[in-house]
């Protein structure tokens, strides 16, 4: 379903960058995906001019999207043993980063392009376009991102076993209303809204920034000790019989109604329960 995935950086100004996602046709999030994004991040943290970074799509209707099943395998380990997971130190960096980073959201994420967008500081989303979702549960894995740790702590407790348990897609209206989205606006407004705070975040003073982002991170950062047990349990809930046999049943029906399935992603998750 998908291609080896690109990601573009751009240096919009000395102290502006752009990360940009084009994995057609469904921006799958896979392995070489992950690594890229951890050398990105891990860059710019030696970078003493960056102050705002933006996450973007090329793919139309999907900003990033799950991880590829297909490539489980293929998960990205640390090169040393007592390193965390490489997705878990490239969240945990991103969110305790110098700079401000946003999420400009338009079109489906879930799964692993959910928790990355929840590991950025600002989520601005299309109020016509964007859905989100974590649907590892309905599927029988866990989410292993940061999801479960970051959701309860945006849209609290009740609505946050909701959206896991349930593996259910929200629009945008939902997701603004229960605190997801840090603010949805009209599709047409997203963009020079997101390029207007990226400037005015630019102007500022980045020490003050810096130090300011630190102040609300010791008050809202899940520990550190939590993401990677998450992660280690998303691993290990790959092997669970109930996992393969609903991922049996969902690979037939991709096969049968192709690209639908990830249009309506949280629909077809109830589906494969009722045939697995």
């Amino acid at each position: 379903m998908s291609q080896p995935s690109a990601i573009h950086l751009e240096r919009t100004t000395l102290q502006t960058a752009r990360i940009t996602f084009a994995n057609p046709p469904v921006n799958l999030m896979v392995p070489e995906a992950v690594v890229r994004l951890h050398e990105i991040v891990c860059g710019f943290d030696e970078d003493p001019d960056i102050q705002v970074v933006v996450f973007s799509s090329e793919v139309p209707d999907f900003f990033i999207n799950h991880f590829d099943g297909a490539a489980a395998g293929d998960l990205p380990v640390p090169q040393h043993e007592d390193d965390p997971p490489v997705w878990t130190d490239m969240v945990m960096r991103l969110s305790k980063a110098s700079y401000v980073s946003i999420a400009a959201i338009r079109g489906r994420t879930r799964g692993a392009g959910n928790e990355l967008a929840l590991a950025c500081d600002l989520r601005y989303a299309s109020r016509e376009k964007a859905i989100f979702g974590q649907p590892e549960v309905g599927i029988g894995i866990v989410p292993g991102g940061g999801g479960a740790e970051r959701l309860p702590r945006s849209i609290g407790r009740d609505r946050a076993l909701e959206a896991i348990l349930s593996s259910v897609d929200y629009d945008a209206d939902v997701a603004e209303r229960w605190g997801w989205v840090t603010r949805a606006l009209p599709d047409a407004e997203l963009d020079a809204f997101v390029d207007a705070t990226v400037a005015r975040l630019a102007s500022f003073d980045r020490q003050a920034l810096t130090t300011a982002k630190s102040m609300v991170n010791r008050a809202t950062l899940p520990p550190d000790a939590d993401l990677i047990a998450s992660y280690s349990g998303f691993v290990d809930s790959l092997t669970n019989p109930g996992f393969l046999a609903r991922a049996v049943a969902l690979g037939t029906l991709i096969a049968d109604k192709g690209l639908d399935v990830e249009y309506h992603l949280g629909e077809y998750v109830g589906l494969a329960n009722q045939t697995s």
